[in-house]
């Protein structure tokens, strides 16, 4: 199906994107405000979430329960979420209904109520998540994980620390809101049955005269030398955690290392499957999977494992993360390069994850791509040239954390 994106800015610095698909009666949207736990204010690690929540109890002239009424109404399917360098707010519903439901959304990020009494509440639920991790130690590992790769704010937790989520009150939350949920480097992404200028009227009309720019984000300090680091907890599984630099999204060779790694982590059939699972019977569950940020990338690997046999997984899996340098075969990329295509294609059947994408990619890399752009670089991958990618880049500089009743030594592999 033919696609029809165009972009927009408007004077304040909001970017707008629409897709348009005429053929389906559905509409969905990404709205991204740089407000990721990346900027939360020193000392209130976690304010990024809490706000998140605060804003849907109340908005405009509804309070809470009229404004999720008024959203039920529409029939609004809500999404969103925090990251380290925005926060999204997204839904999906049907097209004619676009113009009501976003401006809820103009009332949810432009005029929330942020009711005082409401604080402790919203509070107690970013409080339970950080205090749930004790219960799940693969998101422990990862948030531990990002805190020792990424020194400094860039490697907060999206959920926040318990003492500083304490520290909020209600004056720090209106001014964090006044500074942070600002439309400069912002982005609305519209995707389904919708006609782009008639999009941009209503962005105008309900975004236009919202005013100025988010708090600079810091750039990310990145912890170069390989390290590791065990957090000793009475589990009944040693976790394992690895991370390596990989590229940003807007370098040349990205679809080169999206290649590679779905050859180590595509499927039953990927080489990380069939060495630590299939072949020796390690774990449950194994992969590894890009994470990309404005600026850099990475690949974050997860193995869980009993801890008698957790010396010899971590060993297999770094083995296995390594020899990818070596190359791979023209079944593995084709059998890759199927996998990615075949993803792209359901993304491109869905207006929230054709949405969710453009918004990514206008933050990331300034623009959105069409679906064409994707695969015409997937394709352009060849064995010959990802080879010689491989030859010249290989996994590096590994990050190790372990979970669990005692450390292993990897103090060889990384």
């Amino acid at each position: 199906m033919p696609q029809s994106i165009q972009t927009f800015r408007l004077d304040n610095g909001l970017s707008v994107v629409v897709e348009s698909m005429p053929h389906l009666r559905s509409a969905a949207w990404t709205l991204l405000v740089a407000a990721g736990s990346a900027t939360d204010p020193d000392g209130q690690s976690g304010a990024a979430q809490v706000l998140n929540g605060m804003v849907y109890r109340g908005a405009g002239e509804r309070d809470a329960r009229q404004l999720s009424n008024a959203l039920d109404d529409l029939g609004v399917q809500r999404g969103g979420g925090v990251g380290v360098e925005y926060t999204t707010l997204s839904g999906a519903l049907l097209a004619d209904d676009l113009e009501n439901a976003l401006a809820l959304y103009a009332d949810i990020v432009r005029r929330p109520q942020l009711p005082e009494a409401e604080l402790d509440a919203e509070r107690a639920l970013a409080l339970q998540a950080v205090q749930s991790l004790n219960d799940n130690p693969t998101q422990r590992l990862f948030v531990e994980l990002g805190k020792a790769y990424f020194p400094g704010p860039f490697g907060r937790s999206t959920l926040g620390e318990v003492e500083e989520l304490q520290r909020i009150d209600h004056g720090s939350l209106q001014r964090d809101h006044a500074a942070r949920y600002r439309p400069e480097g912002g982005v609305l992404a519209v995707a389904g049955g919708v006609e782009p200028e008639r999009v941009r009227e209503i962005a105008e009309r309900l975004f236009g005269d919202w005013q100025d720019a988010p708090p600079m984000p810091p750039q990310p300090q990145v912890r170069t030398e390989p390290f590791y680091q065990h957090l000793p907890q009475d589990t009944n599984q040693t976790q394992i955690a690895v991370a390596y630099p990989s590229l940003a999204l807007a370098e040349p060779d990205y679809y080169h290392e999206r290649l590679a790694l779905n050859v180590l982590s595509g499927g039953m059939a990927s080489r990380l499957f069939t060495e630590v699972r299939t072949k020796r019977g390690l774990v449950y569950s194994v992969f590894a999977a890009p994470r990309v940020y404005r600026s850099l990338g990475l690949v974050l690997g997860y193995a869980g494992t009993q801890p008698d046999r957790a010396q010899e997984c971590i060993e297999v899996l770094l083995d296995t993360l390594q020899r990818i340098s070596e190359g791979v075969t023209q079944e593995e990329l084709d059998r890759a390069r199927t996998g990615l295509l075949a993803a792209l294609v359901m993304q491109g059947e869905s207006t929230g994850a054709r949405a969710g994408a453009m918004a990514s990619d206008l933050f990331l890399i300034g623009r959105p791509r069409s679906l064409d752009e994707i695969r015409g670089a997937i394709d352009g991958v060849t064995r010959e040239s990802l080879n010689a990618y491989l030859a010249q880049h290989p996994p590096h500089d590994f990050a190790v954390l372990t979970l669990g009743p005692s450390p292993v030594e990897v103090a060889s592999a990384v």
